[in-house]
């Protein structure tokens, strides 16, 4: 069953285009959202959260269309769009305070041990957190609160190798626990670890949405792993 849905979705900017972008999220699956930097991955995850107008097409949420219920939407829903502007002088527990507040279905349980899962002190503040620890935090927030859906733009950046294999391990557990996530990534061994699906993105369109067994199939040749794959189309899309 198709649980989110994008349908001819366009955006146009003065350099860039996104072309007649169509695909669908499978309900408790993972799916890789790949392509190289600036082929259009986090313009298509902001146009799937409303936070850019998209010129046309149409965006559904449960077969609830996401220009009329976006409210109801994002109570079910958990993101991360990488770079986030919190107050830097705030606690992460007076942050957390502030945003569990818009959720009814906030489960303090799940945060705290997300919390100790990630190795995050709640008297932290921003200012004083790396980069990786900053994308830890804002996962945290995402996971709180019961998301049936989450899309996640960049989710292992910054995170040092041990941190990002424990990540997609928890992407693993929620998988199988029913949660549908879209994740976006440059790290293929990623994909290879855990998703289930692949949509490659390329210059602003969709060049395959499919399961991962199928992009291998179709696009691979004897032997090459999925970053020779990629790698490949790149190259050849460029020639």
């Amino acid at each position: 069953m198709n649980i989110v849905n994008l349908n001819a979705v366009c955006k146009t900017y003065p350099a860039f285009r996104l072309k007649d972008i169509s695909f669908s999220l499978e309900e408790g699956k993972i799916t890789g959202f790949i392509g190289r930097n600036g082929a259009g991955k986090t313009t298509t995850i902001k146009s799937m959260l409303n936070l850019i107008h998209t010129d046309s097409g149409e965006i559904t949420y449960f077969d609830l269309p996401l220009s009329e219920y976006e409210k109801e939407i994002k109570q079910r829903i958990g993101y991360s769009t990488g770079i986030v502007s919190w107050y830097p002088r705030r606690t992460i527990r007076e942050i957390t305070d502030v945003t569990k507040s818009f959720y009814p279905t906030w489960d303090e349980e799940d945060y705290l041990k997300y919390l100790s899962l990630f190795g995050l002190d709640e008297t932290k503040k921003p200012i004083e957190l790396s980069e990786g620890m900053k994308v830890k935090f804002n996962l945290l927030l995402a996971l709180s609160h019961r998301a049936e859906i989450l899309i996640l733009d960049e989710p292992t950046s910054g995170l040092d190798p041990f941190s990002r294999d424990e990540l997609l391990e928890l992407f693993e557990a929620l998988r199988d626990h029913g949660v549908t996530i879209l994740f976006s990534t440059h790290i293929t061994s990623d994909l290879e670890k855990c998703a289930d699906n692949i949509i490659y993105i390329s210059n602003g369109e969709i060049k395959a949405a499919c399961t991962r067994a199928d992009f291998m199939k179709t696009f691979g040749r004897t032997n090459e792993a999925l970053e020779e794959i990629f790698l490949r189309l790149e190259r050849e899309a460029r020639s």
